[in-house]
Order: structure tokens, then C-alpha cells, then sequence
């Protein structure tokens, strides 16, 4: 498999329009960007792609990234950083079949499949919308698939787990994500080849959050900033009880101090990866 982490940023991205903090001046001074969320995977054996999640960047990704359209999409979670580039799709691409997980959620009545579907319903004639159980393997794009239930408050959201059957390479995704990963999913996401983990800030920012952090350490450092996503702490944390071999932090936020927005193993769009 080859990994490109076509956006590495969260909702506002970086550098985040209208803004000249210091973090984001860092950003367009070294000339990198960490747009909407998205990942591109490639089954280098096929020649089939997979993308996971569809930014509202991308145009823009595969446009700077110079990657081929998908054969295939996955969806995580409907919040609109994660689902509503999937627009971009009419005209470009004909008979994609897009893959979300079943299960209704009590936030919305209805699972992230049916939200794709009616939502983009449009696109029926260019979209398939496929419905996946929780933890169920599928077959996409010659790769093994599966979605695993994270902690996103108030919606339900999923990590992936994407393995390639025949040289056994894993991808791991935690999604957005608090550090209340349920056990089950930390099995499944557990000795991946490479971790893309949810890490909006570093825990130093949890004091100005309106509820503080969560799920502290041994040391007191919370893992979990205010309800929905990890702290750097936390996912370097769960990287390391998951026994993941590379680690990349992503969904980051310009909140980052600049002397700290940019070191490892914080990732910045076009980063690729050889599984």
C-alpha cells in the first residue's frame, strides 16, 4: 500500500483563513499546509484507490497531491471536515462505490450510511452508498476493510482498519476520537505498520477548554481534550499500548504553539508512507 495523507488538519485547517497567529505565519513561511482530513491509499498490486473521507479540500488535495481518483471512498463520520467533499465526486467519477458504517445513531436517527445517502442522494446515479457492520471485514480496492467504534461525542464515529491480504501491511486509523477508545476497537487497531491518530492539541491547552481535559495519566496529564478528540499526550499514549511500529499525529489545530506545531511525529499534508 501507498499512503498519502492528502489532509492532516482539523475543521479551520493551517494555516486557518483570516488568521496570522504565530503558528499559522509558521506555516506559510515554511510553505506547508495541513488542510481537511483525507487520506488516499493506493493497492500498488491492482492499481486501485481508496480514499478515506472526503474533505471539503479535495479539489485542491488532488489537484497538489497529483494522486488518482478513487475506485473507492470510505466514510467515518458525517461532520461536514470529514464528509462534504464528496460533492466533488459529479462529473469526476462514475459508478463510485462509497463505504460507511450501519447502526443507528441516537443523535440523528439514522447511521452514517443512510446520512451519506439521503444527504447525497443527488448522486445516485454516480454513488453507490454501501452499508458496513462495526468490526465486519469488507473487501475494497483488493484491500481487507473494517470500521471500529471510537468516542466522538455526541455522534457515533469509527476508526478504519485497512490491511492488505497479501503482504499483510496495516493501516490504522483511530477517526476523531477521545482517548475512550472502547477495548474491542484498540484489538483491532492494535500492530499496524502505520497509525494515523486523532491529536488536535497538546494537553498544556486543555486549561482553556470550558471543561478542562480528560482521562489523565498516571502522571495527571489528560488525554482527552474536552470530550471529542486526543491530546498529543493522549495519542502518542494509545500508540504506545497499541504496539503501533510508525505513528503520525493528524487532525491537528493552529493551537499548536509554533515551537511545537511542527516536530514529530506531528504530520503536515503530502507525507507518504510505502506499507
Amino acid at each position: 500500500m501507498r499512503v498519502t495523507l492528502l489532509g492532516t488538519g482539523d475543521t479551520t485547517g493551517t494555516p486557518t483563513v483570516g488568521c496570522d497567529c504565530d503558528t499559522c505565519t509558521e506555516a506559510r513561511e515554511r510553505g506547508v499546509s495541513r488542510s481537511r482530513f483525507s487520506v488516499h491509499v493506493e493497492n500498488e498490486r491492482t492499481g486501485e484507490t481508496l480514499l478515506v473521507d472526503f474533505s471539503p479540500d479535495f479539489r485542491s488535495q488532488f489537484l497538489d497531491n497529483d494522486v488518482p481518483l478513487p475506485d473507492a471512498g470510505i466514510v467515518t463520520h458525517i461532520h461536514f471536515d470529514h464528509l462534504d467533499g464528496l460533492g466533488n465526486v459529479y462529473r469526476l467519477v462514475d459508478g463510485l462505490p462509497v463505504h460507511a458504517p450501519s447502526g443507528t445513531d441516537p443523535a440523528t436517527d439514522e447511521s452514517v450510511a443512510e446520512t451519506v445517502r439521503r444527504k447525497y442522494d443527488y448522486l445516485e446515479d454516480r454513488i453507490g452508498v454501501h452499508s458496513r457492520e462495526p468490526f465486519e471485514p469488507f473487501e475494497t480496492c483488493g484491500l481487507e476493510v473494517r470500521f471500529v467504534p471510537v468516542d466522538h461525542p455526541p455522534l457515533l464515529c469509527f476508526g478504519v482498519v485497512i490491511e492488505d491480504p497479501e503482504t499483510g501491511g496495516k493501516l490504522s486509523l483511530t477517526g476523531d476520537t477521545s482517548y475512550d477508545v472502547p477495548e474491542r476497537s484498540r484489538e483491532a487497531l492494535a500492530d499496524a505498520d502505520l497509525l494515523l491518530a486523532d491529536a488536535i492539541v497538546p494537553a498544556s491547552l486543555c486549561e482553556y477548554h470550558p471543561i478542562g481535559g480528560r482521562h489523565e495519566g498516571p502522571d495527571g496529564v489528560p488525554r482527552t481534550f474536552g470530550t471529542k478528540h486526543m491530546t498529543r499526550e493522549g495519542a502518542l499514549a494509545l500508540a504506545e499500548e497499541i504496539d503501533a511500529e510508525r505513528t503520525r499525529l493528524v487532525h491537528l489545530a493552529h493551537f499548536y504553539p509554533p515551537e511545537e506545531a511542527f516536530a514529530e511525529p506531528l504530520a503536515v499534508d503530502g507525507e507518504t508512507y510505502e506499507l
